[in-house]
């Protein structure tokens, strides 16, 4: 594979075995330099393992990858050295304080002692952690853990970082504010890749996404594009009583071609761009005896996207032993 100046990752038929599990199976990605690319699939579906190779920390069974240039087997330290990786869980010392943490970190990468309380201070500001700098990390909310742990990984700034479902468990307000960090990195040159589950995430962030689903990616483009493939508009419908959403599902498949349940719980949802068209099927439901309880015709969500393109919502419970065999990698 020949190097693209362009491109912070380029992955070729990347494969990940555990045991008879192919937790990644021929996962391509061309991720853009100075983007922020999120992949997007549910728990289990591969994410982590691909971020684990790319990231150098398990060995492919198969395909080929360059990062920032290098080959992720052949040219490892080169890859390591202009990288960083926020995983799932934080990675800080509980029995240090935040500013603590950081000096530390400074100082294990290289820092003199004047640089390493300096940049530690400057990371603080910046996450907005000044009044929690002298306490123990053991006492941090876990949105400012996950602030201290972005900043961690930023020690030295790094060409490209890997973030791993980085708001799981966050409230919104501490969502967004790790978005905003986000951003800001970008805008100061980093490219990143953005590993969630998170729908809304990857469509307040990212600039291409990846779809993958069971180890192989099943659809690319930007969020806009995928919206798109799904088509121009979408109807939804929320039903009186939800012991009808079959009866609803078929009706609206019959007039306007195919119709999904919707993420909304009692509610089904039909790719539809034509408002007259839609009034139509309206009243189809209701001649035939089905309860609306609303509706609206609007661009699809990146929730109905996937729906669409996999046939099960983005969190899906049967992904569990899959997320658990992922998470033993």
């Amino acid at each position: 594979m020949t190097a693209n100046p362009t491109l912070a990752i380029e992955a070729s038929g990347l494969v990940k075995r555990f045991g008879d599990n192919r937790a990644v199976d021929g996962v391509d990605l061309a991720v853009p330099a100075g983007s922020v690319y999120g992949v997007l699939g549910p728990n289990g579906a591969g994410k982590t393992t691909t971020i684990r190779m790319l990231a150098t920390l398990i060995a492919p069974d198969g395909g080929s990858a360059r990062v920032l240039g290098h080959d992720i087997v052949r040219e490892a330290d080169q890859v390591r050295a202009g990288v960083s990786l926020t995983g799932q869980l934080a990675s800080v010392d509980e029995e240090l304080t935040g500013r603590e943490n950081l000096i530390l970190l400074a100082r294990l990468l290289g820092y003199d002692r004047a640089r390493c309380k300096s940049r530690a201070d400057e990371l603080i500001d910046a996450f907005g952690l000044s009044d929690a700098a002298t306490r123990l990390v053991k006492n941090y909310s876990g949105g400012m853990r996950r602030r201290l742990d972005i900043a961690a990984s930023i020690v030295v700034t790094p060409q490209l970082l890997f973030l791993d479902e980085p708001t799981t468990g966050l409230d919104p307000r501490s969502r967004n504010q790790v978005w905003e960090i986000v951003r800001l990195l970008v805008e100061a040159g980093t490219t990143v890749l953005l590993c969630t589950q998170y729908l809304e995430e990857a469509d307040q962030l990212a600039d291409g996404l990846a779809v993958i689903d069971h180890g192989r990616v099943i659809a690319e483009g930007t969020p806009a594009q995928l919206k798109a493939s799904v088509g121009a508009g979408a109807l939804h419908v929320r039903l009186l009583d939800p012991e009808q959403l079959p009866q609803a599902e078929r009706a609206l498949a019959a007039k306007l071609g195919s119709a999904h349940p919707a993420p909304e719980p009692g509610a089904v949802m039909a790719p539809c761009g034509d408002a007259e068209l839609a009034g139509d099927a309206i009243a189809e439901l209701a001649r035939g005896g089905i309860g609306i309880a609303g509706f609206s015709l609007g661009q699809p969500s990146l929730d109905e996207v996937f729906l669409a393109l996999t046939g099960r919502p983005a969190e899906d419970p049967s992904d569990d032993d899959r997320a658990t065999e992922e998470a033993t990698a």
